[in-house]
Parts: C-alpha cells; sequence; structure tokens
C-alpha cells in the first residue's frame, strides 16, 4: 500500500504500522528511512535529533511514505528505494508508474 503526502509532518499518525518515508531536505536531496511512528519521527528529524544527515540538512517536506505490516519488509523496502537513482525517485515520488517501470 502506498500513500502520497505533501506535509510539513502533520497528519502523520498512525499505529501499527511501519513507514517507509522519503524526506526532502533542505539542501534538496531525498533522506529515506523507516519508522513505526511517522509524527515522532518528523519531529526528531526536525529538530536535529533524527540522524548525522538531516541533523545539517534538515527536512522540509515530507515527499512519499508506504506502508508495511512489519518491521522487515519496510527495511526491505528502504534498502531497495535506496539503491534507485534519483530519477527513478522523483518518478515515483510523482506518482509516474510507466515511467518508473522504464527507468
Amino acid at each position: 500500500m502506498s500513500e502520497y503526502s505533501e506535509s510539513n509532518g502533520e497528519g502523520m499518525s498512525e499505529t501499527g504500522v511501519w513507514h517507509v518515508y522519503i524526506l526532502q531536505c533542505r539542501d534538496g536531496a531525498y533522506y529515506i528511512g523507516i519508522t513505526n511512528d511517522l509524527a515522532r519521527r518528523w519531529s526528531e528529524h526536525s529538530t536535529g535529533r533524527g540522524g548525522h544527515y538531516t541533523k545539517c540538512n534538515p527536512p522540509v517536506r515530507l515527499v512519499f511514505k508506504e506502508l508495511h505490516a512489519s518491521r522487515s519488509s519496510a527495511a526491505a523496502r528502504e534498502k531497495q528505494l535506496k539503491g534507485w537513482t534519483r530519477r527513478k525517485k522523483e518518478a515515483m515520488i510523482a506518482g509516474e508508474l510507466v515511467l518508473l517501470k522504464n527507468l
């Protein structure tokens, strides 16, 4: 199940699921991570407590989130997405499925 969201961390509380998420950072880079509490993780990233990269380049918006039933499933997807090119990530974020399949 995928869900696109373009917010600043609002309305992200859902329990019992794992999220694979992509943040667009201040420098324009994408940060990919997993969590079982997206609102908490957004707060951590936004205040410099979320990770080394986002401490120096805070997120400006959540551009993508995908729900998973287990941590292992979310971690496998996170690893897959981290291996993708920027162009492929942007196609997925934009919902361009035809382009995504061709990349």
